[in-house]
């Protein structure tokens, strides 16, 4: 797995899954808001599996150039 999410990117998956997953804990968004474990494991783990398929790279790092 190479490592294809960085830097705002990042902050911003974890924030939001943390957000969802706390207001699904509360009960004030309902069960739908654990979907938030996505954007958190995405963030924790530097990988989103689809920006491959659409040929995206947000961490910056380039082995081509």
């Amino acid at each position: 797995m190479k490592s294809n999410v960085g830097g705002i990117d990042k902050i911003l998956r974890i924030v939001v899954g943390v957000t969802l997953i706390a207001l699904a804990a509360m009960g004030q968004i309902g069960v739908w808001g654990y979907i938030g474990v996505v954007p958190l494991l995405t963030g924790l783990f530097n990988f989103c599996p689809v920006y491959p398929l659409l040929g995206i790279n947000t961490c910056g790092i380039r082995k081509d150039a």
